[in-house]
């Protein structure tokens, strides 16, 4: 177990990672590449791993290691490697402030209060889940309302079953996951409530977790009400209309004990709001550069804490990008500075990252707002990619290489998800 007691705090770091889940390990390690001397990674975890640890079905490392891991299989390697190159990891400690200057307040068990500099910081806290209250759920407040995510904790890490007959909101992966994950254990799935008419989690986990144990999904449902005193006693499930409202005259009861919510991750920027980093309004995460910089100097970002992944191998990609161009930063080899702006245009919700340069690759990152087939991604008149069909679910890589922006002379890059 890496822990706090193993690491001795120096007052000034060439970078300081604020979270240690896959995100904060694989920029530990990018900004080390890049040439760092002193790096720290911080985690308020007992164990620097992230969420990784209660995820124990296998998925993880097809992108990044080219085979099937589990979630604690995948947190080992990049642990091991990140003790290999001698990196500082600090845990059960807090962020609490981080000031323009990068100056970080940690609170930690074994030296209270410290104040460490940085020359630059990666910001990579990761995500939360929606609760109840983000949706607004009607009815009593009785126990055995609870997260997919905390639901998976409590089975995976402790050993506790949530209840013996439960209804799942939501249908995003964690959600699927656990309804396969209960079933297992002996808990009868009622069924997953999606309010969307499609699907939020990948195809695979459509498949493998409720197809394949015969739980029965619907589209265009939702939890109308709770029922229960002391315990949840049963829920009330209606389909919606076209503005997404239950349809009270057929609506119908379901008798259960517990109500798993899987309805989405807000990522965490309680951190980037104090520091005054500029938030994309869709995203909710940090506006980034190609090199994931954000709009404060210095300060990087990477993985959930600046959109919500489909898969841990992309938050690895994409932070060790972070980690690497942090590293540049402190030693003085930054790239040049981005010319192009990406405008999410036709059927794009959001791309990252929200500027490139003309001079380097870049793996762009998007989400559609509705499913299609037989579409093309369109960068302007520069690039364009055909694909079978985009999902929202599942968001969607693209590498731009250089020579397709050598005669674009503009300063804004429209990308559009079009039929074709």
């Amino acid at each position: 177990m890496i822990t706090g007691q193993a690491t001795q705090l120096k007052g000034r770091y060439d970078v300081v990672v604020a979270g240690g889940g896959p995100a904060g390990l694989a920029a530990a390690l990018g900004a080390r590449e890049q040439g760092a001397q002193r790096i720290l990674v911080v985690d308020r975890e007992r164990e620097a791993g992230g969420i990784l640890w209660q995820c124990i079905h296998a998925g993880f490392g097809l992108h990044h290691f080219k085979e099937e891991l589990t979630g604690p299989e995948y947190a080992q390697r990049y642990l091991e490697q990140v003790l290999e190159k001698e990196i500082d990891v600090l845990t059960d400690t807090f962020v609490a402030d981080i000031d323009r200057d990068r100056r970080l307040k940690l609170m930690t068990g074994r030296e209270g209060i410290r104040v460490i500099e940085a020359n630059a910081v990666v910001l990579a806290m990761g995500a939360r889940e929606r609760t109840r209250g983000a949706v607004r759920i009607p009815g009593t407040r009785p126990a055995g309302v609870m997260t997919a995510g905390f639901a998976q904790k409590v089975v995976n890490l402790h050993g506790y079953l949530p209840g013996r007959r439960a209804v799942i909101l939501g249908s995003g992966d964690i959600g699927l996951i656990m309804a396969r994950r209960l079933t297992l254990e002996g808990i009868e799935v009622a069924g997953v409530f999606e309010i969307m008419p499609h699907a939020n989690g990948l195809s695979r986990n459509i498949v493998q977790c409720l197809h394949d144990f015969d739980i029965p999904l619907y589209l265009s449902h939702t939890v109308a009400e709770i029922h229960g005193r002391e315990r949840v006693e049963k829920v009330t499930v209606a389909p919606v209309d076209a503005q997404m409202r239950p349809i009270p005259g057929k609506a119908w009861d379901i008798d259960c004990d517990t109500l798993l919510l899987s309805i989405g991750l807000i990522p965490e920027n309680e951190l980037s709001r104090q520091l005054g980093v500029r938030l994309d309004p869709v995203t909710n995460g940090p506006i980034v550069s190609s090199g994931m910089e954000t709009t404060m100097d210095g300060v990087f970002a990477g993985g959930n804490v600046v959109h919500i992944h489909d898969l841990v191998d992309f938050v690895s990609q994409e932070s060790l990008l972070a980690g690497r161009n942090a590293g540049l930063y402190v030693t003085g080899n930054r790239p040049p500075t981005d010319n192009i702006r990406l405008s999410p245009g036709e059927n794009v919700a959001y791309c990252v990252p929200h500027t490139i340069s003309s001079e380097r690759p870049h793996t762009i990152y998007l989400r559609v707002r509705r499913p299609m087939e037989k579409c093309s991604i369109r960068f302007g008149t520069v690039l364009e990619k055909k694909l079978s069909y985009v999902f929202p679910a599942e968001m969607v890589t693209l590498t731009v290489q250089p020579k397709f922006l050598e005669n674009f002379h503009g300063d804004a890059l429209s990308v559009d998800v079009v039929a074709r």
